[in-house]
């Protein structure tokens, strides 16, 4: 019997657009402030009949790259290998990006995550299944602690507690050491169920940071995240076997190359995986993997990010058994003063819920985007 032709589906109109997205306070960083806005770049991808696909760039200058360098990928490097692609092939149209841009992984992101939601629309199935099936439903959510103002961050954490939420991460290391260990007594004093995670951001020096995390343990944090710069990768190694407390690499672990050396060389316990650092669900999925392999557990990490790319990493931790420890998915509901969504992103007590409809499975507000487009690039085929 003679299988039935498959229909195609090319992308015949794309759309990239660069927004500013105002949020509601500053927040502290090992590596710098964010206030005011953030820039990400949305990439909308429609097809001859009709389906509407979309993607996330969301980079921050100091970590990845900027929302202009991603936007200038998408519209000049990878558009000629859009416009007209079939997403059924999807893995050879990755690889051809690789050879045509070296880097500008978030840009990558958001076309992978475009063609995924295609895809999905395309066949009837949510994204996690077209990357290896569901494992999990919903997934534990943390919500980082980083406003410069202690007192308001309790007021944060009040509200997120009574919608259930159980997870904090302390962003540590942007004033003093004294400012650090304060507000982990005063959470732990006053909150001694939570799971309280810290993140230095890079932003100890070397000779530092031992006697400090020292400290930081007698507070029995769950981990301790990426406390020195990424490239110090002996120092990393140094430091997970010198501690009881995990150590998670954020920094020093981007792709799978890069997990395969932290692996080799015990530069931390657990991984942040997050598909802005990867260039995409896919890759993310394989730096997963080769954690797994390694008994080394991952955390589902994000960028200052919209509901679009939430949903990217939700698909691809609800395919990913090893990415276990939760997620940080907050910042549609509880940083951004508007989401792009059309709907709130999903989240119920203090868990994200995991999609089941095609696609990523929420639809994008249109009106929101063109509202907060610093500009917007759009060609046909």
């Amino acid at each position: 019997m003679t299988a039935p032709a498959r229909s195609r589906e090319p992308v015949m109109r794309m759309a990239v657009h660069h927004l500013s997205l105002p949020v509601r306070r500053p927040r502290d960083h090992g590596i710098g402030r964010v206030a005011e806005t953030i820039e990400i770049v949305l990439l909308r991808l429609e097809t001859a009949g009709g389906l509407v696909g979309w993607g996330e760039a969301s980079p921050w200058s100091v970590f990845t790259g900027t929302a202009e360098a991603a936007a200038a990928a998408l519209d000049r490097y990878l558009r000629p290998l859009i416009l007209g692609a079939d997403p059924r092939g999807l893995a050879g149209l990755m690889a051809q990006a690789d050879k045509t841009l070296v880097g500008h992984p978030e840009a990558k992101a958001a076309m992978e995550t475009a063609f995924l939601d295609l895809l999905g629309r395309m066949s009837g199935l949510p994204v996690c299944a077209l990357l290896g099936g569901q494992c999990r439903e919903r997934i534990a959510l943390s919500v980082s602690l980083a406003d410069p103002d202690f007192a308001a961050d309790l007021d944060l954490l009040v509200q997120i507690r009574a919608e259930g939420v159980g997870i904090v991460k302390v962003k540590t290391g942007t004033k003093d050491h004294a400012f650090d260990l304060e507000r982990l007594e005063r959470l732990r004093a006053d909150h001694g169920d939570l799971d309280i995670r810290v993140d230095y951001n890079q932003g100890l020096a070397a000779h530092e940071a031992l006697r400090r995390l020292r400290d930081v343990e007698a507070f029995q944090v769950t981990f301790i995240e990426q406390p020195v710069p990424g490239g110090e990768r002996e120092v990393m190694a140094d430091l997970t076997a010198a501690l009881d407390t995990p150590i998670l690499a954020d920094e020093s672990v981007f792709g799978p190359e890069d997990a395969i050396r932290a692996a080799r060389d015990r530069v931390a316990d657990l991984f942040s995986v997050k598909i802005m650092k990867s260039g995409g669900p896919r890759r993310g999925l394989e730096v997963a993997a080769i954690g797994a392999a390694a008994g080394i557990a991952c955390y589902g990490g994000d960028m200052f990010e919209s509901g679009v790319a939430h949903l990217a990493g939700t698909h691809m931790i609800a395919a990913a058994p090893n990415i276990s420890l939760g997620c940080e998915f907050y910042q549609a509901r509880w940083y951004l003063l508007h989401d792009v969504l059309a709907n709130p992103f999903p989240i119920q007590d203090g868990h994200v819920i995991v999609p089941e409809t095609p696609g990523l499975g929420i639809e994008v507000d249109e009106d929101v985007v063109r509202a907060h487009a610093l500009t917007t690039r759009e060609e046909s085929a």
